[in-house]
Parts: structure tokens; C-alpha cells; sequence
């Protein structure tokens, strides 16, 4: 695997979307008889339609049951965004990239006929240049080394803990290993020639090394590995946002976007009801239960009322930051390739915050660029220093009169939501996943398991029988 251009692949993830409301089925029914007195009344009220969120509202459809999904974007689809440039009509992905080969992901693309294929990143004449993003030089005589034996070494550990694929049913005591910074576990295992390929997939998780090992084998886990071997899944017309536009076209008036949840009352016998206020006016929602499927910050979620013990939970999580766009006018050549480098850091890993890479789209003038942080920043200081970044490259090929401009910038913050590694040996994940149907709530997205679309669409799958119920 060329690791350079793998970055890309890091966008396996899905974020979960920030709070919203849609509808489907039988709920767009109801919301379109009720809307005259501006209450719409579902089984299920979901917050948030990203990847988690759509999905469950399809899946309650498919099985007779009504849904309203609250979203505060514009669009379904949350880390799933395709970009279409103006100037040739082209599609660039500019979030999530690739899905596993997995039963759920080829029905739910099936569902709305999209077909797939086996995705191929391999850019013809392709070159890749190992840059210090921080100085804009190359990185003389820098070579990434082979993975494969580490790879090897890393899937034997993680083979022991194969329940991190489903969420977080962690066993108490927690392995001590899951416990260790990433950087500690790499050194006990002999992993360090991994290192460069696990971080590729491990944008946006901040300081990698220093993250609890926990997180960085759910986020790189037996999954992927076994997809690295058999290949990942894409869309056949690299559109894979179109998956959100044909939920959204289904789903129909039920869909509630630009809208925000501010306030609720989940304690009335029987219902939740929500007040949420659209661009056309405030409307109630009353549902039997509710799915969360945004990031379960308090400022996300205090809008619900939250008992102490959601609360307590919830104010424990920190967070990273992660960034994505579009490059016009960089001076790269179009088949460029460029890592960042650390010239001092452990493994070379890129220094935070800063861009992990930049990469062709496929279309002329355009890369993609990948930005972290260990923290959450203002998306006026991240786009900033990317165009500040790409104006002080000083590599041979690229043209120093170059005058970058972000065709389009996304920002996926939060993103990981991390506790440390104390809370998690006390229990932390056990309380967590004791919130399921507490205050007739239930949780999915990427806090209950890890950022990638199609092992969420099986865990959301799991709730299913609980929220139809």
C-alpha cells in the first residue's frame, strides 16, 4: 500500500452529524396531517443525520416504524460530502472515501440502486514528495518504511480484543494494553515501522501517540485490516454523497433541516417532546423514543435536559479536531502527492495542528487537503494556515507564484471523543453504554463506537429491534 496516498483513506469515518430532525414513512405522514398545528408526532425523533442517523430513519421505514430527523445542516449525510467543481462538473469526495465489503453496506447501497466498486486510488504517473509542512521543504532522503511485518505483529495483538469491532462492551478489568498510550503500546510490540500507515487512517484522532490504546485499535482495527487485504468499496460514480440525496428524496417533509433542537421534556409518561425551531418557525415534536446520533457533548445535548448521570458522563469527554477541503491554484502538479513530515517528531509523524496531506482529486487544478489539530480551532485560523502552509512551499516542481485558494472547506469538529485512560479502567464505557433507552433515549454514532460508516450501520443495526420495539 502506497501510504502516501492512503491518506485519503482515513475518511473510511463518519461523523455523526449535527442535531437535526428527518422524517420517514409512516412519520412523514403524520408530520404532514399534524403540521397545521405545528406538532409532528413519530415513533422514533432522531438527533442528527449524518451517516447514523439517515440510516436509521431508512431502516425504521423499512420496518413500518415513523421517524423525524432534526439536522442543523443543510443536507443529510454529516462526513459525507461530495463537491462539485464549478468549473468542469466534476465530483470530489471530500469526506468519507471508502466502505468495507460488508452485508450492510451493499444492501443500504443496494436499497437506493448505487452501485459500487472496488476502490482504486492509484494515480497514473503519480508521485508522492515527503514535505515539513512547517518549513514548506522537502524532507531530504526520507523514506516510509515498509509496514508489512508491523502490520502483521499489530493484527496479532488486536486479534486478541475482537469485541472492539462491535462498540464498546470493554470486560472489567479492561486489558492493560487497551489502557496504554498508542506511542507505549508501539514501543512494547516492535509496531514503530506501522506507525506512518496506522496514523494515515488515524486523522483526526490528535496525538495518536499519546491517545489511549483503545482508541487507535477501534479506530485501526481487524476491519480494515482485513479490507487493506481484500480491497474497500466506493461508489461507481464517486458520488457518494449521492447515498444522503436519495435518503433525503425518500425520507421527503419528515426530513427537518436547518433546524435545531432548544429544549425538551423527556420525562411525560410515554413521549418525549421536543421544541425545535426550523427556518420556517418553532415545531413540536413528540415521539416515543429518541436516537441520538450527534456527538453527545454537553453543548450539543444540554438542550435535552440531561439527569446528572447523562451529565456526568457526557462533561468527561474531550475532543480532537479534523478539517478537510479543496485546493485551487496550489502550483502542485495534478499526479502531486504531498505528505507532511515532522523533521524532528517521533515516526515523522506531522506536527499538530497542521495539514497531514495534500492529494490529487482527479481534476485539473484541484487536491484534496487534510488538516488536524489536537484541539478544537476557529475554521478561520484553519483555513489560514493551510493557505499559509501551501504559500511557503519551497519544493522543486511547485510553482513559488502560486496563488492557493479553498475551493470548498469542511470542518469535523468535534471529532474523536476521548476520555482518559483512568476513566476508562473505573468504568467509564459501562456507564456509557448503560444510557441505552435511559430517559427513552438511545445513542449511536461515532462516541458509541468509532468514525467509519459502515461499522456504525451495523451497530445501529443492533438498536434497531430496542427503537422499533
Amino acid at each position: 500500500m502506497n501510504v502516501s496516498r492512503r491518506t485519503a483513506l482515513k475518511l473510511i469515518g463518519a461523523g455523526a452529524g449535527a442535531a437535526a430532525l428527518s422524517g420517514t414513512g409512516a412519520a412523514a405522514a403524520a408530520a404532514a396531517a399534524d403540521r397545521d398545528d405545528g406538532v409532528l408526532s413519530c415513533d422514533v425523533a432522531i438527533l442528527g443525520g449524518g451517516a447514523t442517523g439517515t440510516y436509521a430513519a431508512v431502516r425504521l421505514r423499512d420496518l413500518g416504524r415513523s421517524s423525524v430527523v432534526i439536522e442543523a445542516g443543510d443536507r443529510l449525510g454529516g462526513h459525507t460530502q461530495t463537491w462539485t467543481d464549478p468549473v468542469t462538473g466534476g465530483p470530489v469526495d471530500i469526506g468519507v472515501i471508502v466502505f468495507h465489503d460488508l452485508p450492510v453496506v451493499r444492501s443500504f447501497f443496494g436499497r437506493f440502486a448505487i452501485p459500487l466498486t472496488t476502490a482504486d486510488f492509484a494515480v497514473p504517473g503519480g508521485v508522492t514528495k515527503y514535505v515539513d509542512f512547517g518549513t514548506g521543504a522537502e524532507v531530504a532522503g526520507f523514506v516510509p518504511p515498509d509496514p508489512s511485518a508491523a502490520l502483521g505483529a499489530y493484527a496479532a495483538q488486536i486479534a486478541r480484543y475482537p469485541y472492539l469491532g462491535t462498540g464498546y462492551d470493554l470486560p472489567d478489568p479492561v486489558p492493560a494494553d487497551l489502557l496504554l498510550p498508542f506511542g507505549d503500546f508501539v514501543r512494547r510490540y516492535g509496531l514503530g515501522d506501522a506507525v506512518r500507515t496506522i496514523a494515515a487512517f488515524g486523522q483526526g484522532l490528535g496525538d495518536i501517540l499519546r491517545q489511549p490504546t483503545l482508541y487507535v485499535a477501534k479506530n485501526f482495527g481487524l476491519d480494515v485490516l482485513t479490507s487493506l487485504q481484500t480491497g474497500f468499496l466506493t461508489t461507481a460514480r464517486h458520488r457518494n454523497g449521492e447515498l444522503y440525496d436519495r435518503a433525503l428524496a425518500e425520507l421527503g417533509d419528515a426530513v427537518l433541516l436547518r433546524s435545531r433542537v432548544t429544549a425538551a421534556d423527556r420525562t411525560a409518561p410515554g413521549r418525549a417532546r421536543l421544541t425545535v425551531r426550523t427556518p420556517s418557525g418553532t415545531s413540536i415534536v413528540v415521539a416515543r423514543k429518541v436516537l441520538v446520533t450527534a456527538p453527545p457533548t454537553i453543548g450539543n445535548l444540554g438542550v435535552l435536559g440531561l439527569d446528572a448521570t447523562e451529565a456526568g458522563l457526557f462533561r468527561q469527554f474531550g475532543n480532537s479536531a479534523y478539517y478537510t477541503g479543496v485546493l485551487r491554484g496550489t502550483g502542485i502538479p495534478g499526479t502531486w502527492t504531498l505528505d507532511n513530515v515532522g523533521r524532528d517528531t517521533t515516526y515523522g509523524l506531522p506536527e499538530l495542528p497542521g495539514i497531514y496531506s495534500v492529494y490529487p482529486t482527479g481534476l485539473p487544478g484541484l487536491h484534496n487537503v487534510k488538516y488536524g489539530s489536537k484541539r478544537a480551532l476557529s475554521t478561520s485560523e484553519v483555513r489560514s494556515d493551510i493557505l499559509a502552509a501551501i504559500e511557503r512551499l519551497s519544493v522543486p516542481g511547485v510553482d513559488p507564484a502560486a496563488a492557493p485558494k479553498l475551493a470548498v472547506f469542511a470542518s469535523h469538529t468535534p471529532f474523536e471523543l476521548t476520555v482518559p485512560a483512568d476513566a476508562i479502567q473505573a468504568g467509564f464505557y459501562r456507564r456509557l453504554s448503560s444510557l441505552q433507552g435511559r430517559n427513552r433515549t438511545f445513542y449511536t454514532g461515532a462516541a458509541f463506537h468509532t468514525h467509519d460508516s459502515s461499522l456504525l450501520w451495523r451497530f445501529t443495526e443492533t438498536l434497531l429491534p430496542r427503537l422499533a420495539g
